[in-house]
């Protein structure tokens, strides 16, 4: 694979979809180059569950055809022949929807969902169906059954999860952009440890048709890029309302993308390194949340050390994201141990709606603490990412606890409804990439996509190539 490969490979979606419009590359040239990267390199990383190579060839052969032969190309979708990974929690017609088990990869799809209809009909190629965990229950994509999804930057090490695939893909090389959804820091954790961007947007942002809620709206459906605009513009494309949603917000006046090319007025923005009663921040994450706090400061923005506590939050969201194995309505034969252990634990439906009264009291808590503040600095996860099946000897009840340590800094702003940026502040000694997020007001992902933006221009964090895939 030639050096040209290898930078087209790593060159942001937005500018690949500028140079298909330019008619530097074809979509089908475009295809061809992620499709033999992802053989070349998924064995080892488990990015993809399933690759769609006939169906997207044959996609990118029509669009480079269309390119080809028409002569105005303004009317042409805004991500036209760029190709792209969906969640297999996602569905696709006529790929496979197995939702991490590997008992239902003969399960074809159907139809497309909301989201999928957007992708393509903003122009996007699918080059397949990325790897969640199972039921896209955990921070890690070890599900049983499949390749374990592994780190890019660190293949010991874990993509994080449940969008462990996604994240790994775009870092790795393998898709330019990627769709990721987060139900309790399943975007923001991935890019997090893949180094990439990530929004899970505010509840009702992103339609998730026309599928109904299991979970009292704590999940999202976000981008995965490799910089603020990229996942700005996706955001853009899955962002509206759907005719029935029980969730929905005013489309923006002001696009996305707009706001990451917009300078943020000063702000007033707190920070933390660990969102109480989580004390235990590893030191690497400290220093990246010190050094973020500065550079912010640097910026003309006004910063407080204050974070809201999260411990009324812990028991109700965790009856809530357990019941999602229940509500799946699978028998226990083909899910996996710990799966299964949290299908055991089921409440009642009582129970259940007195865990949502608890978390939606506790939401209007914390959506009160940005009153005075507009921004919330935190880090994505406690400490930096697990290896490989390094929980899978423990009990599930040991796991449990691990989890929930480990991701205490997302579940909070699932159970808001808040909206969130992680993106990338640097690397530890292991070569791993560091990452932050950003928590915004209600539906102010504007706010959040400019002081991103920022902090991506201003910091000197390097979109490195990883060494596992350079060559």
């Amino acid at each position: 694979m030639s050096s040209i490969d290898i930078d087209l490979a790593f060159t942001p979606a937005l500018e690949l979809a500028k140079l298909i419009l330019d008619r530097q590359i074809t979509p089908l040239d475009l295809t061809q180059l992620f499709l033999e990267r992802i053989e070349k390199y998924n064995s080892k990383l488990g990015s993809f569950f399933f690759v769609a190579k006939k169906a997207a060839l044959r996609d990118a052969e029509k669009k480079t055809k269309k390119l080809n032969t028409i002569s105005n190309l303004n009317y042409l979708p805004p991500f036209f022949g760029v190709p792209i990974g969906i969640k297999d929690l996602n569905s696709v017609v006529n790929m496979p929807l197995t939702y991490g088990i590997s008992a239902l990869k003969n399960n074809v799809a159907s139809y497309d969902d909301e989201v999928t209809k957007r992708l393509k009909n903003a122009g996007f190629i699918i080059l397949g169906k990325t790897a969640t965990s199972q039921l896209g229950s955990f921070p890690y994509t070890e599900p049983p059954g499949f390749l374990p999804s592994r780190n890019p930057w660190n293949l010991d090490y874990t993509s994080g999860g449940s969008s462990g695939g996604s994240a790994a893909a775009v870092a790795s090389g393998m898709c330019p952009i990627a769709q990721g959804s987060d139900g309790g820091g399943s975007i923001r954790g991935p890019a997090g440890c893949c180094g990439l961007v990530g929004i899970k947007p505010s509840r009702g942002r992103v339609s998730n048709a026309p599928m109904g809620d299991y979970q009292s709206g704590i999940s999202s459906n976000g981008p995965i890029a490799r910089t603020v605009s990229d996942a700005a513009a996706l955001l853009d494309i899955m962002a509206g309302y759907t005719k029935g949603d029980p969730y929905w917000l005013p489309t923006s006046k002001t696009s996305f993308l707009e706001a990451s090319k917009q300078v943020s007025q000063p702000l007033t923005i707190a920070f933390s390194h660990y969102i109480p009663p989580f004390l235990e921040t590893e030191l690497i994450i400290k220093k990246t949340i010190q050094k973020t706090a500065l550079l912010l400061e640097s910026l003309g923005h006004h910063l407080e050390e204050k974070c809201p506590s999260v411990e009324a939050l812990i028991d109700p969201f965790t009856v809530i994201w357990q019941s999602g194995v229940e509500a799946a309505g699978l028998p226990l034969s083909i899910l996996s141990p710990l799966n299964i252990w949290l299908q055991q634990r089921t409440v009642t439906a009582g129970e259940y709606l007195q865990a949502v009264h608890k978390v939606q009291i506790f939401s209007r808590k914390l959506v009160s603490f940005f009153d005075t503040f507009d921004i919330l600095v935190l880090p994505v996860y406690l400490h930096q990412p697990i290896k490989v099946g390094e929980w899978s000897d423990l009990s599930p009840e040991k796991t449990l606890d691990k989890i929930i340590n480990w991701i205490s800094p997302c579940p909070a702003f699932n159970a808001s409804g808040l909206p969130v940026i992680s993106l990338p502040m640097g690397y530890d000694d292991l070569g791993l990439p560091i990452g932050i997020q950003l928590v915004g007001k209600p539906a102010d992902e504007l706010a959040l996509i400019r002081v991103a933006a920022q902090l991506e221009k201003i910091n000197n964090y390097q979109m490195l190539i990883p060494n596992s895939v350079s060559n």
